[in-house]
């Protein structure tokens, strides 16, 4: 594949532009109706003027942040690779064009890519969890690729290390339908997550405590369940990208700002500085600040540069996202991933005083407060999601050296 289209579906399907690759380099030019817009997609890594944008960053394999959101990392690339072997195709041999045309009108967010390289749509009677499941655990592990196909069909396009599948759920939560086909009446669209091979068996309760904890906390997170299989249990979240069928603009801190989320690179103070440029908003900000206290508090040290995203509507007004992926974690080398005024290894309240005074947020001590009484709760929340008294000891005595 060298030259792609690409469309921005919103209340609308719009072309955006072209990509194109020549000499191991890729070229991008936005369409010219879509110039007349005045929708900045990418405004730091690809703003919105005429003429031809060559991409000499090789953060994404030499492509732009905006399109490299779309395809996915971890999970979703093994599953694609491991399909492609099974075609007698050397993944090693794609371009980051090939794998977008892979992920075609199935990408998170609102981007589609033509033509498309089809994966063959398999129609499901009824979704198991636990054989998905089951059948990740062997795909990590190396011992079977029976349901490769299946899992990519239902999961290839999403990012994150831990297998995952999207699926449509009912409102009862009793039915579970393939996330690709039009939305059912009654229904909508979740993400069901899975144990990887370096997790607990209870990383599904875990993060559902945690998501009871996040909302305790004041910060808004999509609504959260935990699935049971026979054999199982499943951590769900609905989707923020998707408003009934209608798709959201979505776009990675990583993306936009060309950072490479596998090595620490950020300061939550470049976040805070981020989200006020864009989004315009001091009410944006106290969001992002009211995530870096639950994340130093809480524990959650792996606080990449792909864990926080910005959503734009169809005016091009943007905003910080829902929070999403918030857990206990350890972080790389024991630190978070993103510091605190210069501090990953042993952050303290004190930086968060530094980081609200910097930006003159007026209700930082509150927020504060109110994010300290959520934790001082998790025993309440561990036991809901049935979290075992040993885990949520061990994960609770690490609150208290956070703070």
């Amino acid at each position: 594949m060298n030259k792609l289209t690409i469309h921005l579906t919103q209340k609308k399907t719009q072309k955006v532009g072209t990509l194109a690759q020549k000499d191991n380099k890729i070229y991008f030019e936005y369409d010219k109706a879509f110039l007349k817009t005045g929708i900045e997609l990418s405004p730091y890594k690809l703003p919105l003027k005429a003429g031809l944008f060559r991409c000499d960053d090789d953060t994404f394999e030499g492509l732009w942040g905006l399109f490299a959101d779309s395809l996915p990392d971890g999970w979703g690339r093994l599953l694609m690779d491991r399909h492609l072997m099974r075609l007698g195709i050397n993944p090693n041999a794609l371009t980051p064009l090939d794998r977008l045309a892979y992920v075609g009108k199935y990408a998170m967010g609102a981007l589609s890519y033509e033509p498309e390289n089809d994966v063959e749509d398999l129609a499901f009677n009824e979704i198991v969890l636990d054989e998905l499941a089951k059948s990740s655990e062997e795909i990590l592990e190396g011992s079977s690729d029976s349901m490769v196909d299946e899992l990519l069909a239902l999961g290839g396009s999403s990012g994150g290390a831990r297998p995952k599948v999207l699926v449509q759920l009912s409102a009862d939560h009793t039915q579970i339908v393939h996330g690709k086909q039009k939305l059912k009446e009654g229904f909508s669209h979740y993400m069901v997550k899975f144990a990887s091979s370096q997790d607990s068996q209870e990383i599904g309760a875990i993060e559902y405590a945690y998501s009871l904890m996040v909302r305790e906390a004041g910060l808004e997170m999509p609504h959260t369940l935990l699935l049971e299989g026979k054999k199982g249990r499943y951590f769900a979240i609905e989707r923020f990208d998707r408003v009934g069928d209608s798709r959201v603009h979505m776009h990675s801190v990583a993306g936009l700002t060309h950072s490479d989320f596998r090595f620490p690179t950020l300061d939550y103070d470049d976040l805070l500085r981020l989200t006020l440029h864009l989004t315009k908003s001091m009410v944006e900000v106290e969001k992002m600040f009211r995530v870096a206290c639950f994340n130093l508090f809480a524990h959650n040290r792996d606080d990449h540069a792909k864990n926080f995203s910005f959503l734009m509507d169809e005016k091009g007004i943007w905003r910080f996202s829902p929070v999403y992926d918030v857990t206990f974690s350890h972080g790389p080398g024991g630190e978070h991933s993103t510091m605190y005024m210069g501090e990953g290894k042993n952050p303290t309240k004190e930086h968060l005083f530094q980081l609200g005074e910097k930006y003159k947020l007026k209700a930082y001590r509150e927020i504060i407060n109110k994010v300290e009484e959520a934790i001082s709760r998790w025993s309440r929340f561990a036991k809901e999601a049935g979290v075992s008294t040993r885990t949520h000891a061990e994960i609770g005595k690490t609150f208290i050296k956070s703070v």
